[in-house]
C-alpha cells in the first residue's frame, strides 16, 4: 500500500475529502517526526511505539576492498508494534 492509497482509505472511510486527509496523515506523520527528534516516544495504544535508538560507534570492513573502516555513532528511527496489531496480524 502507497501513501496514496492510504490516503484514499483514509478519505472514503471518514467522508473526508482526499485533501483532507492528505494534510491529516501529512501532519501525522511530521509530528511523529517532530517528537523523534526532540527524542521523545510516540505511543498509539493498540498499533505500536516510535522511539529512537542509539547506535554505537563500530568498526566494519569495505566489502570490495576488505579495508576496515570507522563507522560512527549515530540514532536511528524504531518501531515495536503492540499487542494489537500483532495480533490483527495473526
Amino acid at each position: 500500500m502507497t501513501k496514496a492509497d492510504l490516503v484514499d482509505k483514509i478519505s472514503s472511510d471518514t467522508g473526508l475529502s482526499k485533501a483532507d486527509a492528505q494534510r491529516a496523515l501529512d501532519s501525522m506523520i511530521d509530528n511523529i517526526k517532530k517528537a523523534l527528534k526532540k527524542n521523545q516516544k510516540v505511543t498509539l495504544v493498540g498499533f505500536g511505539t516510535f522511539s529512537v535508538s542509539k547506535r554505537k560507534a563500530r568498526k566494519g570492513r569495505n566489502p570490495r576492498t576488505g579495508e576496515e573502516i570507522k563507522i560512527p555513532a549515530s540514532k536511528v528511527p524504531k518501531f515495536t508494534p503492540g499487542k494489537g496489531l500483532k495480533d490483527a496480524i495473526k
